[in-house]
């Protein structure tokens, strides 16, 4: 049975009846949660004695207003899934709780955070930071989760860790997908039936990039267009950004020289997704690549 705990006083007696030996595990979320979680949830569960997960809708780190009231708000279906999944506890505080006092107090994050959604979403990362650095002090997990998908918000908290001296172990998840491609998302459920048969475009654009680099590409602008063709091919998909950058700094790259993240964002209609592929040009593809290159010079769609 899945404990739903609502106050940090209430964690704080929790957690002194945790043994020294256990290895308690976090798995921060907003809540809406979906297999995607459950990979984390499964992840957690094999490294720690016990799990964690907190459900926090946490409003410093939306950008519009609006944004953060169309977010999902499912609690009774997140806590049947984390007792599917064999969560312990839920974490799930009231704004009050978490914020009882205009926060003044903020983790800022460098260069890291000021490229890919720190350039569409301005303060998004500092509300992300704060918030993950406050359930880290609060819950006190030795190991946190966190999923590939957001690989941004992976990279950062990673950094935070590492530069204020956290100790926690952060470790990244695989991205889950549907069976098209679509990388799991809460968000995915904003999106309408034709919407979403659209949204997996993404995934195929960053896969094309994926496929130009195994092929033998290097020039970073040459994939990226490549890969834009994809998206330009369906009207009603509008861009954000597709970007080729070093998985540790997240800074693009002009010359693809070490492995990579293909990162790209879209909106369809008033949603938007966000998804990321790792490419590595040692790893040569078996495809044709010459007729993937010379589709990519004639200008004509990769699939």
């Amino acid at each position: 049975m899945t404990a739903v705990v609502r106050r940090i006083a209430e964690w704080n007696r929790v957690a002194a009846g945790i043994r020294r030996e256990d290895v308690l595990g976090l798995v921060p979320t907003m809540g809406a949660l979906h297999n995607g979680h459950g990979a984390l949830f499964d992840e957690a569960r094999k490294h720690c004695s016990v799990v964690v997960a907190s459900i926090f809708i946490n409003p410093i780190q939306f950008n519009q207003r609006s944004d953060y009231d169309l977010y999902p708000r499912v609690f009774d279906e997140d806590v049947a899934f984390c007792e599917t999944r064999r969560v312990d506890y839920i974490f799930a505080p009231p704004d009050n709780e978490m914020y009882p006092l205009p926060q003044q107090a903020f983790i800022e994050i460098g260069d890291i955070s000021e490229h890919l959604c720190g350039q569409s979403r301005p303060g998004h990362f500092r509300g992300v930071a704060t918030v993950v650095m406050k359930l880290f002090q609060i819950l006190r997990p030795q190991l946190a989760f966190f999923g590939e998908k957001d690989y941004q918000q992976l990279a950062i908290v990673r950094r935070m860790v590492r530069d204020l001296n956290v100790s926690v172990h952060v470790v990244g998840v695989p991205t889950v997908r549907e069976g098209d491609g679509l990388a799991l998302s809460s968000r995915n459920r904003r999106l309408n039936p034709a919407e979403r048969c659209l949204a997996p475009t993404l995934y195929r654009a960053l896969l094309t990039a994926r496929r130009l680099i195994a092929c033998g590409e290097r020039n970073a602008a040459a994939i990226k267009d490549a890969a834009i063709l994809v998206l330009q091919n369906v009207p009603q998909i509008k861009l954000d950004y597709i970007e080729l950058v070093d998985p540790g700094t997240i800074r693009r790259v002009d010359v693809v020289q070490a492995p990579v993240r293909a990162a790209g964002a879209i909106w369809i209609g008033d949603v938007r997704l966000i998804d990321n592929v790792y490419c590595d040009p040692a790893q040569h593809s078996t495809e044709d690549c010459s007729t993937q290159l010379s589709m990519r010079t004639c200008g004509v769609n990769v699939r």
